[in-house]
């Protein structure tokens, strides 16, 4: 009987690691403001503390990161102002839409953010909410703010390389072979 139960969980182990090699992820929120806001340094992936309300919430895609961030509070990372809306099939068991939810990161990485974020001129950020394997994560950035002018010359780049490819794709159109 013990070798058909081991085999039973090593065929659940590979349905679910050949689930995770197709790509088993779904964003369920992406904060595009931030890549406008702040010049991305460097990304982690953290998971994310929540409970049973939040979760069916999120499945039906219901989120706000607009105003979501991330501080370093006695050693843990906290992400605060994320929106979750209430569920609404929910019941008097229903959680608070934006309370602070604590993220799951190795100590090393914990370490290594709490030592740059006090470093000064950075900042944690979410960048996306997403499903992986059933489990919700949080693609977290360290982040220096833009200023004003910094904005623009990002703008100012991107027209630039739109209008090259443009004209090099007439370029290519016009030749004949």
């Amino acid at each position: 009987m013990s070798k058909m139960k081991a085999a039973r969980v090593a065929k659940k182990k590979a349905e679910k690691a050949a689930a995770l090699a197709r790509g088993n992820d779904r964003v369920i929120a992406t904060n595009r403001r931030a890549r406008h806001d702040y010049e991305i340094l460097e990304t982690y992936e953290a998971g994310l503390v929540l409970v049973g309300t939040e979760v069916k919430s999120l499945r039906e895609g219901k989120v706000s990161l607009n105003d979501a961030f991330a501080t370093v509070d006695d050693g843990e990372i906290w992400l605060r102002g994320l929106h979750i809306p209430e569920y609404t099939q929910g019941s008097w068991t229903n959680h608070v839409p934006t309370r602070t939810r604590k993220m799951l990161l190795h100590r090393r990485q914990i370490e290594n953010l709490m030592g740059k974020v006090h470093e000064g001129r950075q900042t944690l950020v979410p960048l996306s909410l997403y499903f992986t394997g059933g489990k919700v994560k949080v693609e977290l950035a360290l982040a220096r703010g833009k200023q004003t002018y910094d904005k623009r010359q990002d703008i100012r780049r991107r027209t630039a390389e739109r209008e090259a490819t443009r004209e090099l794709g007439r370029r290519i159109k016009g030749m004949s072979f």
